[in-house]
């Protein structure tokens, strides 16, 4: 985005562009340091003219810029060339979201004619070979000294959107020609050559100006400044959602695979499977609140025109119904983690419930076997005529006190088991069908 001064009086939306200017947006996988240098806040670096005020309110969701460097047209080469085009002005910006999630933003000036058809063919080439895009000669992530995570290396994401603004002789084409005419070029920019149709399907024609879209590229003439750079505001949060959407629905597919394939043994290997799942659906769900639903209504700029490409770029691109698919995975998988934890809690309980019982019936079983012994010791350790000192315990002439010992225990637990027994029989099933309702007879006439 070129740099410019907000002008302190309320500036007209339409203008004129002498040079046609190109903006294309690339989504990048992976992560920065933390510690990554920022220049300053996006609504001062960039000319966003009476929008400013609304960007302002909403710094704390806007991505940040990292570097921001102006390079000669000269150093920076792509694969197949310019196609007969003029750079005369190069700067690339790499903007980051606050959820750190990275989109690269190569901002081109051109001299001289820019015809649809060659503008067409280098737009092809930067989408589709923007891995072999130079700066000097190295790759271009390289030149631009970033600063990435080891473990999670920076390239080229799946999500390319280029902004068409044009300016000279291609600008007064598409405003002033007949509707055949303008269909046909604006047709061969926004499917880069590649498809012809007769009426652009995302078309808004107001005289001065004129805004036409597809998945990949949009087209904007007649527009101001600023409002150029809010479109590529509203774009660049369009890829930074697309490219959220995408890893969020891989990540809920790993979360999914981790739940299946996770063995465990022990409680303790449970619960710490759970909390790491846990985790996962969490960052998902964050990923989803401000990682797209931040980007994809028209609380940032609300402004009618923004509002209209938005929406039109949103519906484009599918991003409503993938958010709400998303959403609804990830909602499946908090069912999944909370039936799992559930199931985990009620195995603990009924473990601790068994252990309970055991302890129980071995108190009960210890305390009816240590009775009896008891009183035969205190049988045999009173001073008492019937207890000869030279005859053994079990000696015959004890019997009755063996009997008078035990037997009461015995029939106790006698009693007790066929009380059980009885009991289990007359309970029934525990569950029993419900009664039929009787048919009710029909009212019978008077």
């Amino acid at each position: 985005m070129i740099a410019g001064t907000s002008s302190s009086a309320a500036a007209l939306d339409s203008g004129t562009r002498e040079l046609t200017r190109v903006l294309m947006l690339f989504s990048l996988t992976g992560s920065l340091e933390e510690d990554r240098p920022s220049p300053g806040s996006l609504v001062d670096r960039f000319d966003f003219g009476r929008f400013a005020l609304h960007l302002r309110s909403s710094e704390a969701v806007l991505p940040v810029p990292l570097p921001v460097a102006t390079v000669e047209p000269g150093e920076l080469r792509f694969s197949h060339g310019f196609h007969g085009l003029e750079p005369a002005s190069v700067e690339i910006a790499v903007l980051a979201t606050p959820r750190g999630d990275i989109t690269l933003a190569m901002d081109c000036g051109f001299a001289g004619p820019t015809p649809a058809a060659a503008l067409a063919e280098w737009l092809a080439a930067t989408c589709f070979d923007r891995d072999q895009i130079m700066l000097g000669d190295r790759p271009l992530l390289t030149a631009l000294g970033l600063r990435p995570v080891p473990s999670d290396p920076l390239a080229f994401g799946q999500n390319v959107h280029q902004l068409v603004f044009p300016g000279g002789e291609l600008r007064d084409d598409l405003l002033n020609s007949e509707a055949a005419q303008r269909s046909l070029m604006l047709n061969e920019i926004l499917y880069r050559g590649r498809m012809a149709t007769t009426e652009p399907p995302n078309l808004r024609n107001h005289g001065s100006t004129l805004s036409a879209h597809g998945r990949g590229v949009s087209v904007h003439a007649g527009w101001a400044e600023h409002v150029e750079n809010g479109l590529i505001l509203v774009a660049v949060g369009m890829i930074s959602a697309l490219a959220v959407l995408q890893r969020t629905r891989l990540a809920a597919f790993e979360t999914m695979r981790a739940n299946e394939q996770a063995s465990a043994s022990s409680p303790y290997e449970i619960r710490s499977l759970i909390s790491q799942l846990s985790t996962g659906v969490n960052e998902l769900q964050l990923d989803l609140a401000f990682g797209v639903e931040a980007y994809v209504d028209s609380l940032l700029i609300p402004e009618t025109v923004m509002e209209a490409f938005q929406s039109s770029l949103r519906d484009a691109l599918g991003i409503r119904d993938s958010l709400d698919n998303s959403a609804r995975m990830v909602e499946r998988l908090t069912s999944v983690i909370s039936a799992r934890s559930a199931a985990l809690d009620a195995e603990l309980s009924e473990r601790d419930d068994r252990r309970d019982r055991t302890v129980s019936v071995l108190v009960a079983i210890a305390t009816l076997i240590a009775l009896p012994p008891t009183l035969l010791l205190a049988f045999f350790g009173v001073n008492a005529t019937t207890v000869n000192d030279h005859r053994s315990i079990f000696d015959p002439r004890y019997l009755p006190a063996y009997l008078l010992a035990w037997v009461p225990f015995l029939v106790l637990a006698v009693i007790g088991y066929v009380r059980i027994i009885r009991t289990g029989r007359r309970s029934g099933p525990l569950l029993t069908p419900p009664a039929p309702i009787p048919a009710q007879r029909p009212p019978t006439g008077s």
